[in-house]
């Protein structure tokens, strides 16, 4: 299951999506963590030193690498500079799998060990001062967006990336990339107004988008959090002395997490993998066409100076089904 964390800043969303993961390897599950935030923490709340977090490689500097490696032989695709963070796999394209080795997580990705398991990690990279002035930092999330349109994932395995705060995941089509998203709310207007422009920007693709109230701190807290956001509030957490004790560096062993906040853990699982269900590839693969014609017309044809609708294979649809294929 692909998973995101979203939220405004300072709701939360890095140390509960780094719980999630933590709670994943901890049962044994398979997962590739992404930091796609422009604040990049999740390293840090996985564990990792200054300098550790620091030496994560960025994916943004080996978006040629990535795009190379994904084109394949697929006769659409020109040339990996005529690529873009929505170009679609098609027949011949190469497929990335959670569990196999391939270039890409060589290149990009990185193990992090955890209470009774590992996870594999990768960031888009920070925005540095060369930045300033000339880009934005959806430049850098568009190689995450090319990773997730090139993703097959399976029962019992899981993708979680930590979005960047607020609105501003809605700048590209990588919203609709996920079996589910976890919005992080507190228990303020603030909190939920972020709820707010989510559910209506996403009203028209279909997200399946799930409330988790932090800084919950009694009746009132959660009353007002039920009155806002109704049945998609899912679960709530409240004051933490382990996660206290992690953003200080010195995190306790995972099963001392507090119970109540464990249960929270188990119950986004569930959510998530309820998900693998009713999952809908053919959505999935008609929604990343849709924003790469959108991209091609309004900056990809003129940027790259072909016609990048030519990139779509009208019978390829991206399921389990064609990981043999790729």
């Amino acid at each position: 299951m692909k998973i995101a964390f979203v939220g405004k800043g300072g709701s939360g969303k890095t140390a509960l999506s780094s719980l999630f993961i933590r709670h994943l390897a901890a049962a044994g599950a398979p997962v590739v963590a992404v930091d796609a935030d422009i604040n990049q923490h999740l390293g840090a709340a996985l564990g990792l030193d200054e300098r550790e977090a620091a030496a994560l490689p960025a994916m943004g500097d080996r978006l040629p690498l990535i795009k190379d490696y994904l084109r394949g032989s697929n006769p659409r695709i020109a040339s990996a500079e005529t690529m873009i963070k929505t170009t679609p796999p098609g027949e011949g394209s190469r497929l990335l799998r959670v569990r196999e080795d391939n270039p890409v997580y060589e290149a990009c990705a990185r193990p992090v060990e955890l209470d009774g398991g590992a996870v594999r990690l990768m960031v888009t990279g920070p925005f540095t001062d060369a930045d300033l002035g000339v880009a934005c930092y959806h430049s850098k999330t568009g190689a995450v967006e090319l990773c997730l349109n090139h993703l097959v994932d399976g029962r019992d395995e899981y993708v979680v990336v930590d979005m960047t705060a607020g609105s501003d995941s809605f700048a590209s089509g990588m919203f609709t990339r996920f079996d589910i998203t976890f919005l992080v709310a507190e228990p303020t207007r603030k909190g939920v107004s972020v709820y707010r422009q989510y559910k209506e920007y996403a009203r028209d693709f279909g997200v399946t988008l799930k409330v988790v109230g932090n800084k919950v701190q009694g009746r009132d807290d959660l009353d007002f959090l039920r009155a806002e956001v109704g049945d998609d509030l899912l679960v709530t957490v409240g004051h933490s002395d382990w996660v206290r004790a992690m953003e200080k560096g010195r995190p306790p062993r995972f099963d001392r997490l507090e119970d109540a906040n464990r249960r929270a853990l188990r119950e986004l699982q569930s959510a998530a993998d309820a998900t693998y269900e009713v999952r809908d590839w053919e959505r999935y693969t008609r929604q990343m066409v849709h924003f790469h014609l959108k991209n091609a017309q309004s900056w990809g044809n003129e940027r790259t100076g072909a016609d990048l609708a030519a990139q779509v294979d009208p019978s390829f649809v991206l399921g389990e089904s064609v990981t043999a294929l790729a």
